[in-house]
Parts: C-alpha cells; structure tokens; sequence
C-alpha cells in the first residue's frame, strides 16, 4: 500500500504552509492513538519548531497520552531517551533541509523510526478513521525532562578514550550549522580536551552562516577556517545533529564513505581483540548506497555486510534484528546500536577523534590507508508523482541494455569500470544519483549518465 504521508523517515513539509498546526496536531492524535503511553518531544533550532512542537504537544494530550518534553536538542538524544525512559517519541525536525521546510519524526519504543505498517495505520487513522479523544478526566499529562542533554552527554563521553584523545591535545573547528548540536558538540569536544574553535555555533533557526546540509558548497569557511589555523580537524554537523562531516588537516572534504570506513574498521578492530562490544556480532549494516570500501574492510576484519535500502531507520532496524555491531550511511550518519538506534553526530565525531589519537596519525593518513575508490554525487528536480513513472522506465532500459541491476532501493547498476545507483528521494522532489569508479572522471561521467536517464523519462 502506498503511504500517502510519510517519506523515508517521517513526514516533512514546507512549515506553515502545508505543515501547519491543525496538520501537525492530528497527526500527533493520530500517532497517540496507535501507541498510547509515554511520548517524548524534541526538536531542532528551526524557526517553526515551537509552533509545531506546542500543536503536536496538544494532540498527543487530547488522544490520552502523557508528554514528557526534552526541550530543543539533537535528534539522536531524543531517540536515546526514548529508549531508555518512554513509550514513543516524536522529533520535530527537517534535519538537513532549507529553513523553511520542518518534519514530525515518530519513534517507536527503542528510538527507531516506525515500521511502514505503524505508519500507514497512522495514516489511516488521520485520513480515514476517528481520532480518540480522551474524556476531561483521561486527557494526558505533560511533564519537562530537561537533564537528557547532560545524560546523552555523559553517555557518549563512556564510549570513547577520553584520557587517549585529551592527552593527544587535538585542534577542532567545529561548525554546528547553527543547529542542535549547539547544545552538545561544543561541550563534548571541550571535555575531551580539544582546542576548540567554532562556527555557527549559536542556535539559530534561520541559519545564517550555511543551509543546514553539511555538503562540499556550504563549508567554504570551515574548509578556510581548518587551513588558516592549522587545524587538525574540522567537524560539521546538519540541522538535528544525527550527522558528522569531517575535514582534514589538509581542508580536504572527507566524503562520508570514508569516515564510515574509519569507524567500522576500529569498530571490527575493539570487536576481534575482544576489546568491546561483547555481545555483539561481527555484522555491519549499511545501504545500497554506501561504498564497496565497507565489503573490503568487513573481509579484512571478519566482518560481514548486510545492505538494506536506503534510510537510517531501515539500517537501524536490520542492526537490532541482527544484534549488529555497526552501521550507517554513506552521507556521514553513523550509528552505534549499543547507545541510539540512529544516526549519531556526536559519537561519531568522538570516535574519529579517539583513532586520530589512539592511532597518532593525521586524518589524511588515516583516510589514504583505506581502500580507494572515487565516487560522485549528483541530484536533479523531479515532481513526486512522477517519480514511480520514471524510476519504471529507468529500470527497463538498463535491464534491456544488458546490465545487472538491484532494485533494492532505485535502480543499482553494476557495470564493468563500477556502479551507479538512481533513487527518489524520500524527503524533497528530486532524484539522487550516486556512482563509484577506479577513477573521478569516470565516476563523473557514469553519475552524468545516470542523470540523462532521469532526465530522458522525466518530461
């Protein structure tokens, strides 16, 4: 059945406009009816957040559910509270996308994003159903819980060698996008000893200093920043702080494919010499997506890869289905499954800085030791209802052309000199198109045949 509502993880919309309070708030009855218990809410710096946190506030209570808000921080802080503590949980967030855009994230009781059946009842029940609506006696409760920042915190600081990293005496330049991660990151990486610089590190829900995606184009002056004051790091973190984006020493873009390398190798490494994760398995889930650099350091390390489409919370799933050690996506969200159920900027970023120390390396060099191969990443406008419509013929005509394809997620073609994959977006109307060569100009020239097929059956 189709969803008439949800994308790849919750529903985002323009605020205000399509995303408006009365909308936002029998949804959140709608998701109070399916799960009945104790809801926490949270959200990101965005300008719309309070309105729609307050509606969704107000749903939650008139369907009889008790509502325990968090207050504004990152999205993997919710999901670890919701966790350990609550029934759901529900984040208002666009994560990476323009200011005027803001989302409704549902979770269920781990912190993991609803399953497609959870989110088609609620979508029956907002369109087609009755809402229920708990008597004057029955409406719920709503409690502040404003200590998880520090517990979150606190728990990230328990997973990494903080005497390792602080006596390494690293410099950072951090760029929290003016978002979320404002209230963490900066107190993270001081208590980890770094000499701390920051960008765009004040809560600001126009994000003044670059859009809220940690891309390539918006980190111009982290990329400055991290060469003109000899930095050994730089960090950017998106709008809800569940995504980490690295710069080296040198101001080179390390694509998310290569810090997700770095982490699972470490991670495979503690796991074989029985350093941590006792009781875990060797599995790394990541998707159709990610780099064929993540197959080649799971077979160095006894390690093995399970792919799933595209979506942190499908990879997060199959990680607790699995009792997984690792995984994540090839766009800098990394998830640790022993602490969130989701992609974590803020243990991300710790675990990067505890390689660099343990290992006493620079992140060029350690970057220059994984596999090598060259990716590109492009993405071009197309309207939602066309989407199924061109991803059909798509697929026809590479099937008839010869090549093997994994329709997983999208079309994957395998082709002799590498791959590329042509997905919708599951959040904004366009499709992506991802590829992986020996070499940059031919992973150029596949991504750009990738577009001209879009491009061919779009119109």
């Amino acid at each position: 059945m189709k969803k008439r509502l949800f994308g790849t993880f919750g529903v985002r919309r323009t605020a205000n406009d399509v995303l408006t309070p009365e909308f936002a708030s029998k949804l959140a009855a709608s998701y109070g009816t399916l799960i009945k218990g104790k809801v926490a809410i949270g959200g990101d710096t965005r300008t719309t957040t309070p309105m729609i946190k307050h509606a969704i506030i107000a749903g939650l209570m008139s369907s009889g559910c008790d509502v325990i808000d968090l207050g504004i921080l990152p999205t993997p802080a919710v999901q670890y509270a919701v966790r350990n503590y609550y029934d759901g949980g529900i984040i208002v967030t666009a994560s990476h996308n323009p200011p005027k855009y803001n989302g409704i994230k549902f979770v269920d009781k781990y912190g993991i994003g609803l399953s497609d059946t959870d989110e088609i009842a609620i979508e029956n029940i907002y369109f087609d159903g009755e809402v229920d609506r708990a008597s004057w006696k029955s409406i719920g409760n709503l409690f502040k819980n404003d200590k998880i920042i520090e517990e979150y915190i606190e728990e990230v600081l328990k997973r990494v060698d903080v005497k390792s990293i602080q006596e390494a005496k690293l410099k950072v330049v951090l760029d929290c996008g003016s978002g979320a991660g404002c209230f963490t990151a900066p107190i993270i990486l001081r208590r980890l000893g770094c000499e701390l610089i920051t960008l765009n590190s004040q809560a600001d829900g126009f994000f003044p200093g670059r859009d809220p995606e940690p891309i390539e184009a918006n980190l111009g002056d982290l990329i400055s920043a991290v060469k003109n004051l000899g930095a050994d790091l730089g960090i950017a973190h998106d709008g809800d702080a569940d995504r980490t984006i690295c710069i080296d020493e040198k101001g080179n873009f390390v694509l998310g494919d290569k810090s997700f390398s770095l982490v699972q190798k470490r991670m495979l490494k503690e796991k074989n010499e029985n350093l941590a994760h006792e009781n875990t398995t060797n599995i790394i889930v990541t998707t159709v997506a990610t780099s064929t650099a993540i197959y080649d350091i799971a077979k160095e390390n006894n390690g093995e890869v399970i792919a799933t489409a595209v979506g942190d919370l499908l990879v997060a799933r199959k990680l607790k289905e699995e009792n997984g050690l690792f995984g994540g996506e090839e766009n800098g969200g990394l998830i640790f499954p022993d602490f969130v159920y989701g992609r974590d900027a803020a243990l991300s970023a710790a675990k990067i800085l505890e390689i660099m120390a343990i290992e006493n390396k620079k992140l060029s060099e350690l970057v220059e030791e994984l596999p090598v191969y060259y990716s590109e990443k492009m993405k071009c406008e197309c309207e939602d209802d066309k989407k199924q419509e061109v991803m059909e013929k798509v697929a026809g005509e590479v099937a008839n052309l010869g090549y093997t394809i994994d329709t997983t997620d999208g079309v994957k073609i395998f082709k002799n000199e590498g791959w590329v994959i042509i997905r919708p977006s599951g959040t904004e109307p366009i499709f992506r198109c991802f590829s992986e060569s020996n070499s940059q100009k031919t992973a150029i020239e596949m991504a750009e045949w990738g577009i001209s097929l879009i491009e061919k059956f779009k119109n």
